[in-house]
């Protein structure tokens, strides 16, 4: 069992590492883009008020995102764990998911975070942007998502740090050589005496 949060700046390679965790633990990633299009898709009644903020270009709010994200893990394959991709953002929405969580008489295990460095962030845009042809992939663009990151994200560490949580893992290099530190990171965790992680 698993219950993690994976975080890191834009372009850290955060979808990436959730997707091969999801393959390599049979656990589901849920990140909120995917949890938003799903109910929006299924036409729910959540569905519904997340389509009306998107068609009149606003935020989905923080409440309805946070209700998507409880029904979501109240799902079947959720039992086991989950890893969640970039979510939460906030530290409002990270206290809302400790609620959620003990509302099931669950708590987190681990949030582990990519640390990059800014250079190789912008490398890395620079390569999508050629070869997906991807013109909102800009310097300007990225910078400011960083930044943003960048603000959010020390009360969000505080947060974990304090509930002895977070775990900083190199993001930079190969793929597999993310993957293989992330896996070893999640390998000490389930060592610790008293961990129930295994799966």
């Amino acid at each position: 069992m698993l219950r993690m949060v994976l975080l890191g700046p834009p372009g850290a390679g955060k979808g990436t590492q959730a997707a091969r965790l999801g393959r390599r633990t049979g656990l589901p990633v849920l990140s909120t883009g995917q949890v938003l299009a799903e109910q929006i898709a299924a036409g729910t009644p959540l569905g519904e008020q997340a389509r009306a903020c998107v068609e009149h270009g606003e935020l989905v709010p923080d409440e309805l995102v946070i209700e998507m994200v409880r029904e979501r893990l109240g799902d079947w394959d959720c039992a086991d764990g989950f890893v969640l991709d970039g979510f939460p953002r906030t530290l409002a929405q990270a206290e809302a998911l400790d609620r959620v969580l003990a509302e099931r008489g669950e708590r987190l295990d681990v949030v582990v975070e990519l640390t990059i460095d800014e250079s190789e962030v912008l490398a890395r845009i620079r390569k999508r942007a050629r070869s997906q042809h991807r013109r909102d992939d800009t310097e300007e663009t990225a910078r400011h998502r960083m930044q943003v990151f960048a603000d959010r994200s020390g009360p969000l560490r505080d947060h974990y740090r304090r509930q002895g949580l977070l775990t900083a893992v190199d993001g930079s290099g190969s793929r597999d050589a993310v993957s293989a530190r992330v896996d070893a990171a999640l390998a000490e965790l389930t060592s610790r005496p008293g961990s129930d992680t295994g799966r």
